[in-house]
């Protein structure tokens, strides 16, 4: 099966479809339950940000096990182990009942999607670019915005008949193990893959130094992004002009994100990925401020259209800019990048909740963010095409 030549379309799709499951479900699916989640149960924005931290810990540990030996003989079967756990994890949380176990599960929802992305952009980012068709890589990354899009879809409607916040998860669950099922016929095996995943040849000291730049960079993606992204259904909950659409506000992000990639792929082969990388970064910004400066509808869609633009367009520049300067060592870089984008994923819910507890508004953690991402973009501005184009293979 795997010595014959793929195609290129059903493999992005099947990219698509493992990173909407582990991803647009897995992790963010929190997000439009979270508001439902904390009338009926009576949760803190600390405790919120608490079980949002939990997952991205799990995320961390993760995307630091991938870099493991673990599972690098036959990355397909280990793909398709944390899918199941991803979907498992999801719907077990409709029977938690406490802070600690609602952690314990989001946990290992995060370590199940570190590993799905790592693994999936391995099987289908590699052969994609060996068979001449990198530029389908935007439909592999789109598949975070279509996960959003369907859950927030699913979510709506479930409340719309009346389902409680357990049905929700329930729901959430059973659908991205149905959608898994796919993957196993889209995404073959890859032999390549495995005879090629304990190659990690030195780079030379310029791109290493990029690398560090950009895994930084990364990171600071992750504290920036992830405050807004975490609790912008809270925030327009806490409108009384945006309350009655609600639901509307988290499908916006969705529905953005999935045209998104293709754009910021193409602003990458323009700019160089490090650079188109810095300008996404500073536009996030600009959507996570007016988030908190305005309460109005027009202030909150904005935001929306923002974060939805241009966050998965960032993750997907970030590992991009990755291939282009490691191109011979992605898995190890791509894992390094992800570990420093999640440390700044747990930080960041912490910061949320206790600064929300302690003054009552987002507004003081939302300007670190934007902070934050105003630095990752002086990070890799710099980075631009003159550095990267001798390392671009076709992987980009």
């Amino acid at each position: 099966m795997s010595g014959r030549p793929i195609e290129p379309l059903p493999l992005a799709v099947g990219g698509l479809i493992a990173l909407a499951v582990a991803v647009g479900v897995g992790r963010f699916i929190y997000t439009p339950i979270l508001p439902p989640m904390v009338e009926a149960l009576g949760l803190t924005k600390s405790e919120a940000g608490l079980i949002a931290s939990a997952n991205f810990a799990g995320y961390l540990a993760g995307a630091l096990c991938a870099t493991l030996p673990w599972g690098k003989d036959n990355p397909r079967r280990a793909l398709l182990l944390f899918l199941g756990l991803s979907g498992l994890s999801t719907a077990a949380m409709a029977l938690g009942h406490s802070t600690l176990m609602f952690s314990i599960l989001r946990g290992v929802g995060g370590f199940a999607s570190a590993y799905v992305l790592v693994l999936a952009s391995s099987l289908v980012l590699g052969r994609l670019g060996r068979a001449g068709a990198g530029n389908l890589s935007y439909v592999h990354f789109a598949g975070v915005g279509v996960g959003i899009a369907g859950s927030a879809l699913l979510v709506w409607a479930l409340a719309a008949v009346g389902a409680d916040w357990r049905a929700m998860w329930l729901w959430s669950g059973l659908c991205a193990m149905i959608s898994a099922v796919f993957v196993v016929r889209l995404v073959p095996p890859d032999d390549a893959a495995i005879a090629t995943a304990q190659r990690t040849p030195a780079a030379d000291v310029r791109n290493k130094r990029a690398l560090m730049q950009l895994s930084a960079a990364y990171g600071l993606f992750g504290f920036g992004y992830v405050i807004t992204a975490t609790f912008i259904v809270a925030i327009v909950r806490a409108s009384p002009s945006a309350r009655a659409i609600e639901p509307v506000f988290w499908l916006i992000v969705g529905v953005v994100a999935i045209p998104s990639v293709w754009l910021w792929v193409q602003a990458g082969r323009r700019l160089g990925a490090p650079r188109a990388f810095a300008v996404a970064s500073a536009l996030l910004g600009l959507g996570v401020i007016a988030s908190v400066v305005s309460t109005t509808v027009l202030a909150l869609a904005l935001s929306c259209v923002l974060l939805g633009g241009t966050f998965m367009g960032v993750t997907a520049l970030g590992l991009i800019g990755v291939g282009e300067l490691a191109p011979e060592a992605r898995d190890t870089w791509i894992a390094i990048a992800t570990s420093a984008f999640s440390v700044g994923q747990i930080a960041g819910p912490l910061a949320a909740g206790y600064g929300y507890d302690l003054t009552e508004s987002f507004l003081l953690p939302s300007l670190m963010a934007a902070a934050a991402l105003a630095v990752g973009a002086g990070l890799t501005f710099n980075l631009g095409p003159d550095r990267t184009e001798a390392q671009t293979t076709t992987n980009a």
